[in-house]
């Protein structure tokens, strides 16, 4: 009996191993193939989604309007999806896996870090034949086998901030760095650049402060770093979002002039608040280009023109914007 029992148990798992290896082979192939070449009298049009957390803000607005001009030279009927606020995941997912279940020619996504994001990019895209391409934020290619991205490097914006902070401070300092709560792909890679930038000036001292996500959290976070930590001498907002409400807590306790104080955000907000010189740089970004690029590049691979693409991305142009022009 027990014999049967071990001979029965060992094929079930030799049957539920081949079983997963055959997926995963189909999922690993899948990504590694070109697209399909289009025959000839094949209608060229092809069906895009853009989707995205952050719906009528000024930058995915200018991401919409390169998407939408290239989409029209190409003869691509796109269509722009999306959620109103990066805490709103539930219905940003939805819109994902909706395009997924229509089977749309290719997706155009703001990468979200979350399970559930490349259980959708990795299982059911991949199983669907949809590539997925990442634009603005971008999420591990190992996690979501998403084909490529195309956006800022954020890793690089990162350094340009964390050399012009060494450049303001000197050689002795400190520096608050405000976080969201969301372990962000582009937050990490932006977090490194400054930290890599800095190891050059050993006397300034980083302190990470993780502000959360709304306007009060951030504002009640910088409160208790200024707090605990008189001597403080710049302030980055790793998050473009948190940008406004960290630069009004710290007006609240002191002259803003004491500080260095720096965004990744270049929204029509942070830009006055810089022209008011609250602020003593943002990090502008090409959001139009990247949806330009992004569709131009789709529209490439589906027609087999462009293979294989850059794993490891295509990056648009960024500089630092500074309050005093230099």
């Amino acid at each position: 009996m027990r014999k049967l029992f071990i001979l029965l148990l060992s094929a079930g798992c030799i049957v539920l191993s081949a079983f997963t290896l055959s997926s995963l082979i189909k999922v690993f192939n899948f990504d590694l193939s070109a697209p399909a070449v289009l025959e000839e009298g094949q209608d060229s049009a092809y069906r895009v989604v853009l989707i995205t957390q952050e719906m009528d803000t000024p930058f995915w607005d200018q991401v919409e309007k390169g998407a939408s001009e290239a989409a029209a030279r190409h003869g691509v009927e796109l269509a722009v999806w999306g959620s109103y606020g990066t805490t709103n995941q539930v219905d940003f997912l939805r819109k994902m896996e909706i395009a997924i279940a229509s089977k749309v020619d290719g997706i155009i996504v703001q990468g979200l870090d979350t399970d559930v994001f490349n259980k959708l990019s990795t299982v059911k895209a991949a199983g669907n034949g949809i590539p997925i391409f990442t634009i603005a934020n971008d999420v591990p290619i190992e996690k979501s086998l998403r084909r490529t991205y195309i956006g800022s490097d954020h890793e690089k914006a990162g350094r340009l901030i964390g050399e012009q902070l060494a450049s303001d401070i000197g050689v002795k300092g400190k520096v608050v760095l405000m976080l969201s709560d969301r372990e962000e792909d582009y937050q990490n890679k932006r977090l490194n650049g400054i930290l890599s930038a800095l190891q050059s000036q050993p006397g300034i001292e980083t302190i990470l402060v993780k502000a959360g996500d709304t306007r009060e959290e951030v504002m009640a976070a910088t409160t208790q770093i200024m707090n605990s930590e008189p001597q403080i001498d710049g302030f980055v907002s790793i998050t473009a979002n948190n940008t406004s409400a960290m630069v009004q807590e710290i007006a609240k306790r002191s002259k803003l002039s004491r500080f260095h104080l720096y965004s990744f955000d270049d929204s029509v907000e942070s830009r006055t608040l810089m022209k008011e010189h609250k602020l003593n740089g943002i990090i502008e970004q090409q959001p139009e280009e990247m949806g330009k690029v992004s569709v131009d590049l789709m529209v490439q691979w589906l027609s087999g023109n462009m293979f294989p693409l850059n794993y490891e991305g295509y990056f648009t142009e960024i500089s630092l914007l500074k309050a005093d022009g230099r």
